[in-house]
């Protein structure tokens, strides 16, 4: 069963652009992946909402993910002390709808 990945991220001013091609050149990296949108969410907010072949896909995938962060992480702002500069959430799907 496919399971879904979702991160969210707030840019810094100005970096906008340097976010986005980060993820353009990332995403061929990530083994399993089988659709990714980047979508943004009001002015500097921004969601990656991945697709993945399984749940040990998304697992596998976890060291070049954090290797693409690693790349772009000074565009980020820290969101809190708690979740430092992004918010993931990942999972199975139980339900697909459509």
């Amino acid at each position: 069963m496919d399971a879904f990945s979702i991160v969210r991220f707030r840019v810094k001013p100005g970096r906008k652009e340097e976010f986005i091609e980060a993820h353009q050149k990332a995403a061929a990296g990530w083994p399993g992946l089988k659709h990714a949108n980047l979508v943004q969410i009001g002015e500097r907010g921004f969601c990656l909402v991945a697709q993945w072949e399984s749940e040990a896909a998304l697992q596998k995938a976890g060291p070049k993910m954090i290797e693409t962060l690693d790349s772009f992480r000074d565009c980020l702002e820290v969101l809190s002390p708690k979740l430092g500069v992004t918010a993931p959430l990942a999972g199975p799907v139980v339900l697909e709808m459509k």
